[in-house]
Formats: C-alpha cells, sequence, structure tokens
C-alpha cells in the first residue's frame, strides 16, 4: 500500500523542484531552437566554412549523451579556468544537445519546399527575405512540427540527468527521498505524475496546433503548386 500521507507531506518538495525543471527546460528549448534555427539556414544554404562547421557540430552533438556533456561542462571546464553555475551548465548543455536535433528538423522542413515554390515566389515579385518568410518558412514549418514537438519533449525529459549537477530537479529530489526514507514506489509516483504534470498538457496542445498548421501550410503549398 502506498503511504498517502508521505506524499502529501512532500508535495511541496516536487513543486519547488518541477519549477526548476521547467525554467531549465524552457531557456535550454529556447535556446536550442534559436541555434538550430541558425544552423538550419547554415545548413540550407549551404554557406562555405559554416557549413562544414555545422555539420561537425550536428554530429558531435546527437552522438554524445547530455550526461558527459554535463560532465565536461561542470567538471571539465574548471580544470582549464572556465567555472560555470550548475543551473547555467544545465541550460548551455541543454542548448548544445537540443540545438543539433532542431536543426535537422528545421532542415527537413525547408528541404521538403519544392523549389518551384521558391521560383513561383520570385516571379510574382517578392525579395529573397519575403519569399523565405511568406512562401518556404510557413511551409517549412508546417513540415517540421511535429519533429519540433518531440524533440521538446525529448529535452524535456532529458532534463532528468539535471541531478549530476548538484541541482535539485525532480530527479534529484526522488533520488533523495528514497535514500532519506526507502519510499521507492512513492517517490517514483511523485516523479512520474509531475514529469506527466508538464508533458500530457504539452503533447495535447501540440497536436490540436499541429492540425492547424498542417491546415495553413499545406493550404499556402496548394496555392502555390496549382493544385
Amino acid at each position: 500500500m502506498l503511504d498517502w500521507s508521505f506524499i502529501v507531506a512532500n508535495i511541496p518538495l516536487y513543486q519547488e523542484a518541477l519549477v526548476l525543471t521547467v525554467r531549465l527546460a524552457l531557456f535550454g528549448i529556447l535556446g536550442a531552437i534559436a541555434l538550430g534555427f541558425v544552423i538550419s539556414l547554415i545548413r540550407y544554404y549551404h554557406v562555405p566554412i559554416l557549413n562544414t562547421i555545422c555539420k561537425a557540430y550536428v554530429e558531435l552533438s546527437r552522438n554524445t549523451p547530455l550526461l558527459i556533456q554535463l560532465y565536461f561542462l561542470y567538471f571539465g571546464l574548471p580544470k582549464i579556468g572556465v567555472m560555470l553555475e550548475p543551473e547555467t551548465c544545465a541550460i548551455v548543455g541543454l542548448i548544445f544537445l537540443g540545438g543539433s536535433y532542431m536543426a535537422e528538423s528545421f532542415r527537413s522542413g525547408l528541404e521538403a519546399v519544392s523549389a518551384r515554390q521558391y521560383e513561383v515566389g520570385l516571379s510574382i515579385g517578392l525579395t529573397p527575405l519575403q519569399n523565405f518568410s511568406y512562401v518556404i518558412f510557413p511551409q517549412s514549418l508546417a513540415v517540421a512540427f511535429p519533429s519540433l514537438v518531440a524533440n521538446v519533449i525529448f529535452l524535456i525529459k532529458e532534463t532528468s540527468v539535471f541531478s549530476i549537477v548538484a541541482l535539485a530537479d525532480l530527479m534529484y529530489v526522488t533520488k533523495d527521498l528514497i535514500g532519506l526514507y526507502y519510499k521507492t514506489d512513492e517517490a517514483l509516483l511523485m516523479l512520474v505524475l509531475a514529469y506527466l504534470v508538464v508533458l500530457l498538457p504539452l503533447s495535447l496542445a501540440a497536436k490540436w496546433l499541429e492540425r492547424r498548421l498542417n491546415h495553413a501550410g499545406f493550404g499556402i503549398a496548394r496555392t502555390f503548386s496549382g493544385e
């Protein structure tokens, strides 16, 4: 049987840990989206030199676990005189990991838009910037949106390793309570519910927004393609 009095007594701890986890995830995800978008443009337009650097970054980021990246930031950088606060390490690590995934999602969306769309936009007098803003980007976003949402959910779940840099996030509180009181079932139940509170509404909202974007994005595609 679950000890409900223990669960109720420790709800404030999980509330504080949830706020910290969401705050770190929010800054990390926003940074990852911004970084990923810039990298996707560099790779889409094949900017010399920078394109090669971005390819190397994507491969390095996607093929190393966040845990190792955090170890390097928190324990490795001080060896060369660079000291980062635990929260800064967590955010930078999430941006470094997430930027590569976001970049590939944005790039796949951009490449899904046919060259004919771009040519039609130029033929009606749009500047390259207007063409990208009003023709290419809306359609690419509709294509990339499901992948972007999956990346956001993935990055939120990756926050579970932040405890290694001494942050009192959800996983840290859970392990602490299990170690102190041996209430494994209760602590894990609260951990699962805390993540569900964040991820379930996000997933439902994303599905609704995805339908709206698909309707708008593919409507533009049909108009310009003449279908």
